[in-house]
């Protein structure tokens, strides 16, 4: 089958690729290659992108990759700092960050199953991103990171907090959040940040493994099964307070900063 647009969304044509491939909508991150960041661009073509599913049952399964050197660096602070220049109360950050957690939300709701393929570097956002799809394949030669505690802020992107802890448990999140070590593709497979690795080279065949499958299941079977599965996840998260996190982000950034590192080493 030949890949087309997608007819039904409009992306700016900068921040994402949209083709479609008969049932499958894949999805690039970076089209252009320049820019591996998640910013306010991109997170309004992902939910625009998502918001079209709801019109699109034929939409069976939805990829997420991207078309830069690494997947994603993530979120663009140089957008909260011009975010608080405009607007010193944080009205203007918060807005943003309440657009990543409604597109998080969007991809774990959404009738599609999401799989991410992951490439380079995986930061910051762009892991908070990827862990809300429902599978993850990974080239073997990836490299991992959460940096946030590291340049001063909270991980407080997405509501992925809850998430990672759901999909990994809570002692190995806390060990990577408080440390910001780097860790592989070998450990992100054992942790269960990946469900699969592969070279590089392979990653559209563990895909396509996948995706065979799945577009011959009944679709409402599968959708259902999605859904109960999220919603058993989501009892593990009952004290969720993932709204408060573009409040936590705002004042983090907001607050006066003495002298220091402004990264992490």
């Amino acid at each position: 089958m030949t890949d087309t647009t997608h007819p039904l969304t409009r992306p700016s044509g900068k921040a994402i690729r949209v083709d479609q491939d008969g049932p499958v909508l894949h999805v690039r991150l970076n089209p252009w290659e320049e820019d591996d960041t998640l910013g306010v661009a991109v997170l309004d073509d992902l939910l625009l992108v998502l918001d079209d599913l709801h019109d699109r049952p034929d939409i069976r399964v939805l990829t997420l990759s991207s078309l830069g050197t690494d997947f994603c660096l993530g979120a663009d602070r140089t957008e909260y700092r011009a975010a608080l220049v405009a607007d010193p109360s944080g009205a203007g950050l918060r807005r943003i960050a309440d657009k990543a957690h409604r597109l998080c939300q969007a991809l774990e709701n959404t009738h599609a199953v999401t799989i991410a393929l992951l490439h380079g570097r995986v930061i910051g956002a762009g892991l908070a991103l990827a862990s809300f799809c429902d599978l993850r394949a990974g080239a073997d030669t990836c490299r991992f990171r959460m940096p946030e505690v590291g340049v001063g802020l909270p991980p407080a992107w997405g509501g992925a907090m809850g998430r990672l802890v759901s999909e990994v448990g809570a002692a190995r999140v806390r060990e990577l959040m408080l440390t910001c070590d780097v860790f592989d593709a070998a450990t992100a497979h054992r942790l269960g940040l990946l469900h699969r690795t592969a070279p590089l080279d392979r990653l559209d065949e563990v895909v396509d493994a996948w995706t065979r499958p799945l577009v011959r299941r009944a679709p409402e079977a599968l959708v259902l099964t999605k859904r109960m599965l999220a919603g058993y996840a989501r009892a593990d998260r009952t004290a969720d307070v993932s709204l408060l996190d573009s409040h936590l982000l705002t004042a983090s950034i907001n607050q006066p900063r003495g002298p220091g590192p402004s990264a992490a080493g």
